[in-house]
């Protein structure tokens, strides 16, 4: 389909022209004596693109503009005016104007400026799709009360412009808090630079985060941009603060409250505008007492703490999250969507689960890659499991804190006892009831249960 073009003009030999000039490159072209007909014509054929004299009788090009973009921000609009000032380009432009065009009107500039902006309208579409995209595959799964609250506190602090801590155990998903708390925020157009504290040696701190000068040191072959300035109007992520040096913790203090810098080899002072998000799995106030962080720093990062709950507080969400990323996996390698069987995800979802989140993920390809069927049965997880020696024991142990007597504690335990063996002998259960001792009635009814 060709793009759609709204000319707005007083003129009736300007619109005659324009339309016949515009159709005749492929444009579907209508045509709107003044700006009321013209608001009335954007609201009822929505147009790609709109051609808007400036200076009309009644309400003028530029109240016709402010209109336009109250209700579609994003339409662009290129100004017409026989009689154009600085001033008057400047009031359009500030008021949404794509581009401005002086009469008499050159063809060429005019389709010049329709491409532009019309390119410029499926750049701004297609970077909303991809980050839309981003947005939903870095989305936090659950649906438990903990994750609930987390989500909150992300969305309410997201647009505030505040120092924020986060902190939870290794695995629990504190870069993808980090990630989406930038993707809400006000400086989501621009990058949010991550920094791996625990990672970058101490002698080469300063230039990786402040950057140097070209013959600062002897390896200074050339300038190097650190990442404060590479984040400079986005969000700076600071992972693992906790395993900051105190001698680097003194050095980043300052920059932090002042938000200026100086390249290591430099003299000149650089303002910086970047919003601090940083994270840690260490207890910092512990830390704090034992002399291994400074407390002034803390408070600087501590403007709003979250914590990013580990699984074992998460009840329930293991199946959600083993579901999503059983898809994500299967999006990424263009394999096939493997499912969960009931009893499996009643498996999940008994809270047995003694890793995080990246443990689970790293479960969920495992199971992708290595169970055949489309279905993952709780025998396919069990045996996964069993030649896991670290999770084996805490998630093959029944849950004996539900039961109460000892014939419910036996009946779990046989349970999960017969489904390990059964799994671990290909789900054979002539093999599997001779080895335990038992008759397949029994091993069947087992299993069942």
């Amino acid at each position: 389909m060709f793009p759609t073009l709204l000319i707005v003009d007083d003129e009736p030999s300007i619109i005659s022209s324009l339309k016949g000039l515009l159709s005749d490159e492929g444009f579907e072209v209508l045509t709107a004596a003044n700006g009321y007909e013209g608001l009335k014509v954007v609201e009822s054929e929505s147009p790609d693109l709109v051609l808007l004299d400036i200076w009309m009788p009644g309400i003028d090009g530029i109240e016709t503009l402010k209109e336009i973009k109250k209700t579609n921000p994003r339409l662009p609009v290129i100004m017409l005016s026989g009689h154009g000032t600085i001033e008057t380009a400047v009031t359009a432009t500030k008021h949404g104007a794509f581009s401005f065009i002086e009469k008499p009107i050159s063809i060429d500039k005019v389709i010049v400026a329709i491409n532009n902006a019309l390119n410029f309208r499926k750049l701004e579409e297609e970077n909303r799709y991809l980050r839309t995209r981003m947005i939903s595959q870095n989305s936090i799964d659950g649906i438990s009360p903990a994750i609930q609250a987390l989500k909150q506190k992300i969305m309410l602090s997201a647009p505030a412009d505040s120092s924020i801590l986060i902190t939870g155990e290794n695995g629990t998903g504190k870069e993808l808090v980090a990630k989406t708390i930038h993707q809400f925020s006000k400086r989501s157009d621009h990058p949010m630079i991550t920094v791996n504290c625990a990672a970058i040696p101490d002698e080469m701190f300063e230039s990786e985060l402040f950057g140097h000068e070209k013959g600062a040191f002897p390896q200074a072959v050339s300038k190097n941009i650190g990442k404060f300035e590479i984040a400079d109007k986005g969000t700076l992520y600071l992972d693992e603060i906790g395993d900051m040096s105190l001698a680097n913790q003194a050095k980043i203090i300052q920059v932090i409250q002042e938000q200026k810098f100086t390249r290591l080899g430099g003299n000149r002072v650089h303002d910086v505008d970047v919003r601090i998000i940083a994270s840690t799995n260490k207890n910092l106030e512990k830390a704090i007492e034992e002399g291994r962080f400074r407390e002034d720093l803390y408070f600087r990062l501590n403007v709003i703490p979250i914590h990013v709950p580990s699984l074992r507080e998460r009840a329930g969400d293991a199946p959600i999250l083993m579901m999503s990323f059983l898809r994500k996996w299967a999006e990424k390698t263009g394999g096939t969507l493997k499912t969960l069987a009931a009893d499996t995800l009643e498996l999940l979802a008994r809270e047995l689960w003694p890793g995080n989140v990246r443990e689970l993920k790293n479960l969920a390809e495992r199971l992708a890659v290595t169970v055949s069927s489309d279905v993952i049965s709780a025998a396919d997880l069990i045996a996964v499991l069993s030649r896991t020696p670290s999770v084996n024991q805490a998630v093959l142990c029944p849950p004996f804190d539900t039961v109460d007597s000892l014939k419910e504690a036996l009946a779990l335990f046989e349970q999960l006892f017969v489904r390990e063996k059964a799994a671990a002998l290909g789900n054979d259960l002539d093999k599997a009831a001779k080895t335990l001792g038992i008759s397949v009635s029994h091993l069947k009814k087992a299993l069942a249960r």
